[in-house]
């Protein structure tokens, strides 16, 4: 049996993440009578490496609760995992085409800019520079 910051200290998080962990119910210690402490048992330092390995993929903590949920109900997680896995992977794959995308808009506008004069603020534009990325747009 163990308090958080023995917890913590095993597991090497800081104490707001065992805190943090279990305010939302991912740790649940049981109390002390003598004092009300939160007592962790060495299970509670398995799942905590558990959960620290799933966010290490990617999963989310809403996620990790279902799969853990799962596995409390005496059902296998793993195929919600590959699902989960599977839209992160497309997400991501999603996110890295819009960053390139946005890249090479990015040069491109650096570009172009390298020619143009700084101009100031006249009342009607601000900045030319991201102006006239807007006026190639159209």
């Amino acid at each position: 049996m163990m308090t958080a910051s023995v917890l913590a200290k095993n597991v090497d998080v800081p104490i707001y993440t065992v805190r943090h962990y279990t305010r939302i119910g991912l740790l649940q210690p049981s109390r002390q009578t003598s004092n009300g402490y939160k007592i962790y048992k060495p299970s509670d330092a398995v799942r905590l490496r558990f959960i620290l390995a799933a966010k290490e993929l990617g999963f989310t903590l809403a996620e990790i609760t279902q799969i853990l949920d799962k596995a409390e109900h005496g059902n296998s997680p793993c195929p919600s995992v590959r699902k989960i896995i599977v839209h992160h992977i497309e997400e991501n794959r999603r996110k890295i085409k819009e960053l390139q995308k946005l890249q090479k808009k990015m040069e491109n506008a650096l570009k172009n800019w390298s020619n143009m004069r700084d101009s100031m603020p006249d009342g009607t534009s601000v900045c030319h520079l991201i102006e006239s990325v807007a006026e190639i747009e159209k």
